[in-house]
């Protein structure tokens, strides 16, 4: 899901870094490549066990997941611990990610590896319509963003509250025109969530916040990435199922 982490509220003034290294933008990057190692090792492990044990891929799923929204939780009450978090939540996102694109590449060969070209595309395009101002974060930005960001959090929780009682909401999650026009809604909001990523790790390093913004600002990247991902995965598999 989204990015529950970075906004510019998350730190004050009072937060610069008085001695020492302060956060880079280059320094985040790094750490963000750090992330994606802890990620592709994580999805390594899980399609591993794909092959060699898969009675305990459900295990791995279930337990990435939960594993994996608790390190981003906790990261959220206490930045000062992204250091220690971020690289276990990118290898839970690892295990998790592994068996679920497992699980689209089975149906339709070659979609997970236009997932993986398609998200980098995007973030791609992104940054250089951030760095270029084509378009900026704002307030007024920051609240569309939130309202549909929330707004999506809501349908997934109504999702999986009705699954428990064998309901689901009609049309979004079928390959129909609504199940689409959603899946875009959904990957446009996540690729626009990559602003507010940009934006933050930018105006954190202009403050000369502390080197533990860096994990912090990465570990808010990688959130988004994963997000942007998986949706990217779900529209091309609904797009898949029409053909």
């Amino acid at each position: 899901m989204s990015n529950p982490i970075l906004n510019e509220n998350r730190f004050s003034p009072q937060e610069r870094i008085l001695d020492g290294e302060p956060m880079t933008v280059s320094g985040t990057v790094n750490k963000v490549l750090m992330l994606f190692a802890c990620l592709i090792a994580g999805a390594g492990i899980s399609l591993y066990s794909l092959f060699t044990n898969p009675s305990i891929v459900p295990a791995l799923l279930i337990g990435g997941s939960i594993l994996g929204f608790l390190l981003v939780l906790v990261t959220c009450f206490n930045i000062k611990i992204a250091k220690y978090t971020a690289a276990p939540y990118a290898l839970m996102e690892g295990l998790v990610l592994g068996a679920f694109s497992a699980f689209f590449e089975a149906q339709w060969h070659g979609i997970v590896l236009q997932a993986i070209l398609a998200t980098f595309a995007v973030l791609f395009v992104m940054l250089m319509l951030y760095k270029a101002r084509a378009i900026r974060y704002t307030e007024k930005f920051q609240a569309v963003l939130m309202t549909s960001m929330f707004s999506i959090l809501a349908i997934y929780l109504i999702q999986i509250i009705a699954s428990f009682f064998g309901r689901g909401i009609p049309l979004i999650w079928e390959a129909g025109a609504v199940g689409i026009g959603f899946s875009l809604f959904v990957v446009v909001i996540a690729a626009m969530s990559l602003i507010q990523d940009f934006f933050f790790i930018e105006s954190a390093s202009q403050n000369m916040l502390s080197k533990d913004y860096e994990w912090y600002g990465a570990m808010g990247l990688m959130i988004t990435l994963v997000w942007l991902y998986t949706e990217i995965l779900r529209l091309l598999a609904k797009l898949n199922s029409r053909n």
